[in-house]
């Protein structure tokens, strides 16, 4: 009897041995196949721009083809939203910018959530944002400008601010700025950022945030003034630019990021893979030199800290949202 017992254990071993081996030996030979990056902006962006760099330094490490696929769409969230559907195997990335924090803020409602239906890998870069006004706009401070905004607001004038589009980093930027500072202006949303750039250039709207990367070039020029940055400490490209929080308003902090991540439900070694090698690609001299002269920041995160950020993100700018009252139009 004691026998027979020990034969059925050890075939029971065997049975699970070999029912959980299948997966185990595809779980330890990712990748064996091309990986796909899914990024949610167009070709050409900042973003698509960042994503094509990490690929081609994955694709070095990982013995596989990283392909970008671009997804752009309503805000971002045509992309993420079919990441989220993506079958959990690590074959499909998402690729995202800080909006991915945003739209669960602006948008009543989405086709996933941005908490339970991704995996995080790293927040994998990060961008300050620069205030700037039009030369001709008699400002040359943070305290300048809130004075001029109230000044104009009394009198039913409201202080015009342009941005890429309701929702978009530079239009959240301004109104975490505005609900901080407690001053009125009047939002004036473009396209795209450098159609609004554009018209800050021209003149046709004094005042903007958006990312130092797609501003110092005016900057340079002459063409327009930069008045601050919203990052916690100065930004090394204009070290003699101080931080909004310097300027007046502690606190007011703000960032283009972009962040990696799965589908929920891949596996845990899967994950540890992409995050060892994403961030081991994003510290490497030829990628992150390449993303400083872009204005970008290497964070390459742990998981962790990225889902901790997020979370934080969200619920600012929840916050900010109600304050203002803002809505997509």
């Amino acid at each position: 009897m004691k026998s027979c017992a020990s034969a059925i254990r050890v075939l029971g071993a065997c049975v699970l041995m070999w029912l959980t081996a299948p997966s185990a030996f595809a779980q330890s030979s990712y990748p064996s196949q091309p990986i796909r990056f899914l990024v949610t902006t167009a070709p050409g962006a900042g973003l698509d721009s960042f994503s094509r760099l990490l690929a081609k330094e994955l694709t070095q490490r990982a013995g596989q083809q990283v392909i970008v696929d671009n997804r752009p769409g309503a805000g971002t969230t045509i992309g993420t939203a079919v990441a989220a559907k993506a079958k959990p195997d690590g074959y499909t990335v998402l690729v995202s910018t800080s909006s991915f924090a945003i739209s669960p803020a602006i948008y009543q409602k989405l086709p996933y959530d941005s908490v339970r239906d991704f995996a995080p890998v790293t927040l994998a870069a990060s961008a300050p944002n620069l205030m700037v006004v039009h030369p001709s706009v008699p400002v040359t401070t943070v305290r300048d400008v809130i004075a001029l905004a109230k000044a104009r607001a009394g009198r039913g004038d409201p202080l015009l601010y342009a941005s890429g589009g309701t929702g978009t980093n530079g239009h959240m930027a301004m109104a975490l700025f505005l609900s901080m500072a407690h001053v009125r202006m009047t939002h004036v949303p473009y396209k795209s950022g450098s159609l609004a750039v554009i018209d800050l250039v021209g003149g046709q709207v004094p005042l903007m945030i958006d990312t130092v990367s797609s501003l110092m070039p005016q900057v340079a020029a002459g063409k327009l003034r930069a008045i601050a940055v919203s990052s916690p400490r100065r930004a090394a490209a204009i070290p003699n630019v101080p931080t909004i929080t310097e300027a007046g308003v502690p606190g007011c902090e703000s960032a283009q990021w972009y962040g990696v991540w799965t589908p929920a439900g891949t596996p845990h070694d899967i994950i540890a893979w992409l995050s060892r090698e994403t961030t081991a690609s994003l510290r490497t001299a030829s990628v992150s030199e390449r993303l400083a002269t872009d204005g970008l920041d290497v964070v390459a995160s742990s998981p962790d800290e990225l889902a901790t950020h997020v979370k934080s993100d969200i619920t600012k700018w929840t916050h900010v949202v109600k304050t203002l009252g803002i809505t997509l139009m």
